[in-house]
């Protein structure tokens, strides 16, 4: 996996030196990788606006996240320390008018990792609790789960191919200020799901996404609310929760010509039934960016992500994204 690290690292850093221009118009990128939540195929946010007949859009989205849950009740148990890399393909074309078709081909990896020390050193900064990371050793591998009925456990490294998406998009509404589609996909069991690859069951999905940019505005927002039916898979123990939801929405302020801050919110509920934060509770993730417009058709997101309800994601993600999309 790390060739595939120091590919985006090199595609990031060759671009710096290339002329500002226009904006591309799109929500970030934005996964819980949380090694459970991540099995399922909730899809991230993206703008209502498709690509237009004929046309094709291009992009890569790398993060990596850090885990840091243990918590424990009468019946369960979990810890999940590690951190995951996650390398996505996005491939779009509209292939008639107010249609759109979506490929997404994501690698990933787990593994001990090497962010704990910089993210303990962030605590102490801040003086912020560390929930309880000092105690066990740094960089370790450790995803566990027991319940009286079943469980799950990883301790090797793993990588590979995760579960592929396919989505269709239409159109429904647009004007000078707004916009508003739809879209269905469907997510293929082509991940291994003893390596946290995959849930190893297919899933499908609805979606509405609405946009609105007034004309000669710096500010614009996004959001899509959607629903899920997740297969039945057999990695927890717990009771699997397959009727899921999900929601986001995101301001982007185009504060120079090539540059935009954006800031955003997303929520879905619990892939378990579960009396444990890290596997039962709803989900609650804030993501702050910055995108730079560096050419005419080309921008690069640079994103922090946060789980604001504390467990229910990774500790902190760290999201990247070049999207290549030409006029």
């Amino acid at each position: 996996m790390r060739k595939y690290r120091n590919l985006v690292i090199g595609l990031a850093g060759s671009v710096l030196a290339l002329p500002p221009a226009v904006s591309v118009a799109e929500p970030l990128y934005v996964k819980n990788l949380s090694p459970v939540a991540g099995l399922v195929g909730l899809p991230s946010p993206r703008a209502a606006q498709l690509v237009g007949s004929g046309k094709g859009q291009f992009a890569t989205h790398m993060a990596i996240a850090s885990h840091f849950a243990v918590d424990s009740s009468d019946r369960e148990a979990v810890v999940l320390d590690g951190e995951s890399w996650r390398l996505a393909f996005d491939f779009r074309y509209g292939f008639a008018e107010d249609w759109e078709l979506q490929l997404e081909l994501p690698l990933l990896t787990h593994d001990g990792g090497s962010l704990d020390s910089l993210i303990d050193g962030w605590h102490d900064l801040w003086g912020m609790p560390d929930g309880g990371r000092r105690q066990v050793p740094r960089d370790r591998l450790d995803y566990r789960y027991a319940a009286a009925a079943d469980g799950f456990q990883l301790r090797d490294s793993s990588g590979g191919i995760g579960d592929v998406t396919l989505a269709l998009h239409r159109t429904l509404y647009r004007d000078d200020s707004w916009q508003l589609s739809a879209g269905v996909g469907y997510k293929f069991a082509t991940g291994r799901e003893r390596d946290f690859l995959g849930s190893g069951a297919e899933d499908g999905f609805l979606v509405l996404r609405a946009g609105h940019a007034a004309p000669g505005s710096r500010l614009s927002w996004q959001g899509q609310a959607g629903y899920l039916r997740a297969g039945r898979f057999d990695l927890p123990g717990a009771a699997q929760q397959r009727d899921l939801w999900f929601a986001g929405v995101g301001v982007d302020w185009a504060w120079l010509d090539t540059l935009s801050l954006l800031l955003q919110l997303d929520s879905h509920s619990a892939p378990l039934d579960s009396d444990l934060t890290a596997l039962g509770e709803t989900a609650l993730l804030l993501t702050a960016g910055a995108r730079w417009r560096f050419s005419r058709d080309w921008a690069l997101d640079l994103a922090l992500v946060e789980d604001i309800r504390v467990e229910t994601a990774p500790d902190v993600t760290f999201q990247a994204s070049l999207r290549y999309r030409p006029r």
